[in-house]
């Protein structure tokens, strides 16, 4: 949804449109003439965040649309594909609507939407509909509909309904699933449900769809490819050397210019591959997997690994405001946030990382894996599944070098996991987690950060404790970077991005204080991800 970063970034990028755009409402209303602008130069930047409805064709484009360009009469704009379904438009076959970027839920929304977005992407409403999503937010159903209209221009079911459309219309595209398995992973329940919905939709059968998508390239059984869009500006490369040096053995693998990694649901193990299309703004996902139900949850998953949702344009406006990022944002434009697959996997790396270098660490965690993780077959150096929360909470992980007091916390980590004191998933409440996340002996507050950085997907969490950050800009103590920071919000997650890669380029200075011997008194102390952030 465009916002009011997104109108001073349209002015600060110098585009010669003439009057300045009206400024938005409260409610969030789009400013017409910043859309057909946008229209118009087919700007990849706003794909995503504006849909464009004709009223003679009732079809809706995305901005990048190829097609020749409608009459501004004739155009209707939404902030959301389920705000022009709900106006009776379809999408367009052409530019495949289903194919743009997510809108970030945090970008121009209330939190309590925000959080209903994150918990539709990751479950629909598959857990009792609007009710219990509005209940976990703890609002009413139709206050949360209220919201959703105000923000969205449209329902919760509506969007829920519009996302599982869509991704049904890619697997049709871009898979050769039956039809039927297709009806089953993109949630419709059965055949019937699935051919009236894309019916109504797209006034085509699935079928006839499949034939207008021409596709030549035929994979192997259980193996699928996905075309995953950004809004450029990218930073691939960033991204690689960002996973590289902390890529588990034996789980993950970063070659030839590509990630892959293990990955298990439900009992079933595969994998999937992950590497730069910049032909078309994309990133190609190749997936092994035998259950195609998963797929969706795979998908958006690695949305959220790469953080392809990300809205460069409302970013880069308060990085540039600071005169130690503005160097390194012009340089290396694009950087993202790294998320990861597995919270519990991510939250026992940061616990391996304590006081030890990123190279340690991943040694370490290679150890880990091949003591306790389970075995399986995939490319490469692909081997091992990560162990399960079951596994490593009777673990004796001092066998593979592990101190006692770090084993224990992976230990008690894993049993609060277990017990269900610890969810991952369906984060609510991300400062209530961390709070229940740092009552385990051995995490303080930097791990909390940087769990709620990189798997709770927290734009502006940040370990302001951190040895790198302080590094990078020469200050003495946290309090003056938290200082510092006021101007980044809320997108502090990138800002620390930019700085642990700025921080390698520094020596340390002299007087640099010496970290503590424990988190809870002093988060700093985790050198290892401070101290070698990201091999450039």
């Amino acid at each position: 949804m465009m916002d009011a970063h997104s109108a001073s970034f349209v002015e600060s990028e110098g585009w010669a449109w003439g009057e300045k755009p009206a400024p938005f409402t409260k409610d969030m209303n789009l400013d017409w003439q910043v859309c057909s602008r946008a229209r118009l130069s087919r700007d990849p930047r706003f794909d995503g965040k504006v849909f464009i409805g004709v009223v003679g064709s009732r079809v809706y484009c995305r901005p990048i649309c190829p097609a020749p360009t409608a009459m501004e009469k004739n155009c209707r704009y939404f902030s959301s594909a389920a705000a022009a379904a709900e106006a009776g438009f379809r999408p367009c076959l052409r530019c495949r609507p289903e194919s743009s970027p997510g809108t970030p839920a945090w970008l121009g929304t209330s939190n309590t939407v925000s959080r209903a977005l994150r918990l539709i992407g990751e479950n629909g409403l598959e857990d009792g509909g609007v009710e219990v999503l509005a209940e976990r937010l703890g609002v009413g159903s139709c206050h949360l509909r209220r919201l959703f209209l105000r923000h969205l221009g449209a329902t919760p079911i509506a969007v829920a309904q519009t996302r599982r459309l869509h991704f049904a219309k890619k697997l049709i595209d871009e898979t050769h699933l039956p039809m039927s398995q297709i009806a089953i992973a993109s949630g419709f329940g059965s055949v019937r449900r699935f051919n009236a919905g894309i019916r109504e939709v797209y006034h085509r059968t699935p079928t006839q769809i499949r034939r207008l998508a021409r596709q030549t390239a035929v994979q192997p059984g259980n193996q699928y490819l996905f075309h995953l869009h950004f809004r450029p500006p990218y930073q691939w490369q960033g991204m690689l050397d960002f996973l590289a040096a902390r890529a588990t053995p034996g789980v993950e693998e970063v070659e030839a210019n590509s990630y892959r990694r293990t990955i298990s649901l439900h009992g079933r193990a595969g994998y999937f591959q992950v590497s730069l299309d910049d032909s078309r703004d994309a990133l190609a996902a190749r997936i092994e997997f035998s259950d195609p139900r998963s797929l969706f949850f795979i998908v958006e998953r690695i949305r959220a690994m790469f953080d392809l949702n990300a809205d460069w344009a409302a970013i880069v406006e308060s990085l540039r405001s600071d005169r130690d990022l503005a160097a390194r944002v012009e340089a290396d434009p694009g950087l993202r946030v790294p998320g990861c697959w597995n919270g519990f996997e991510l939250a026992v790396r940061a616990i391996l990382g304590q006081q030890i270098t990123v190279k340690g660490a991943t040694a370490m965690a290679g150890r880990v894996v091949r003591a306790f993780g389970k075995t399986c077959s995939g490319p490469g150096g692909l081997t091992h599944l990560f162990p399960t929360p079951q596994v490593l909470a009777e673990a004796k992980l001092g066998e593979v070098g592990l101190t006692a007091a770090r084993s224990e916390t992976i230990r008690a980590l894993a049993r609060a996991v277990c017990a269900g004191k610890i969810n991952f998933e369906g984060v609510v409440d991300s400062d209530e987690f961390l709070q229940r996340l740092c009552e385990i002996p051995g995490i303080g507050k930097w791990t909390a950060q940087y769990v709620a950085i990189r798997a709770l997907r927290e734009p502006d969490a940040f370990p302001s404790s951190d040895l790198g950050l302080l590094r990078a800009l020469g200050l003495d103590n946290s309090r003056e970077l938290e200082r510092r920071a006021e101007v980044w919000r809320p997108w502090r997650a990138y800002a620390t991005m930019y700085l642990w890669r700025l921080a390698i380029h520094r020596e340390p200075r002299p007087n640099q204080p010496a970290p503590r011997k424990s988190e809870k008194q002093t988060p700093s102390r985790i050198v290892p991800e401070n101290r070698a952030s990201m091999v450039v």
